[in-house]
């Protein structure tokens, strides 16, 4: 599934079968899956489609970041018991940025991604539905005081219209925050990957979504281009 902009009204549905589709990008060489609970990001209570994520987990040998709706260390926790290698927290990191100390401490570093996707230069949350007071470089700083690693930076306005990565936005948050920031939201064509590679911020990946459904490009040229 994938949403315009992050808006639930304008989705486009893909495939009915998640395990499918993960082998399928596992089959064309990834070595990571990103995977994301939409229900869980727009619902925030529980972690629902926890079938479909173990279902996976069971039957491909590739790690996983696994994110959307995990608001508490208990469900990052469950996810990380059944085998996802990261968790992805974003609202609850907002909300509190003490949940990520938490989360760091219990945890580590390496196990937590934490998303600063962001809308008018703000960090959102809820899904995508509300914005909040920080920009994507303050709380990068913030967190890395804590000693976080990880981040996910998408660009909301861009995501899924396939108009070009915002690699000048991305850049700035991993350098000005020495955090390993992988990019999102808006990959066209193979050109934003060697955009990304070669911005010199030393980004550390990029999520690409509809551009490979669509047939863009291939996930393979991608990965060679992108040095994995």
């Amino acid at each position: 599934m994938r949403l315009l902009h992050g808006d639930p009204n304008q989705e486009t549905r893909f495939s009915d079968d998640p395990l499918a589709t993960a082998q399928r990008w596992v089959d064309e060489g990834t070595r990571w899956l990103h995977v994301v609970n939409l229900d869980g990001a727009l619902i925030g209570k529980g972690v629902p489609n926890l079938a479909a994520l173990q279902a996976i987990l069971n039957e491909v040998d590739v790690s996983v970041q696994f994110g959307g709706g995990l608001r508490s260390l208990a469900d990052a926790q469950r996810v990380l018991d059944m085998g996802v290698s990261r968790v992805i927290m974003g609202t609850a990191v907002v909300q509190n940025t003490d949940f990520a100390a938490e989360a760091l401490d219990t945890f580590g570093a390496g196990r937590v991604v934490f998303a600063l996707d962001a809308r008018g230069g703000r960090v959102a949350t809820y899904g995508w539905q509300d914005v909040s007071d920080w920009t994507p470089v303050a709380l990068g700083r913030e967190l890395a005081k804590m000693g976080a690693v990880h981040a996910l930076y998408t660009d909301i306005t861009r995501d899924g219209d396939m108009s070009g990565v915002n690699v000048t936005a991305t850049a700035e948050l991993a350098r000005k925050t020495g955090l390993s920031v992988i990019a999102s939201g808006g990959v066209s064509s193979l050109d934003d990957v060697v955009a990304l590679r070669d911005s010199g911020a030393g980004i550390a990946g990029v999520v690409i979504g509809k551009a490979l459904y669509l047939g863009a490009f291939q996930l393979s040229h991608a990965i060679k281009l992108a040095g994995g």
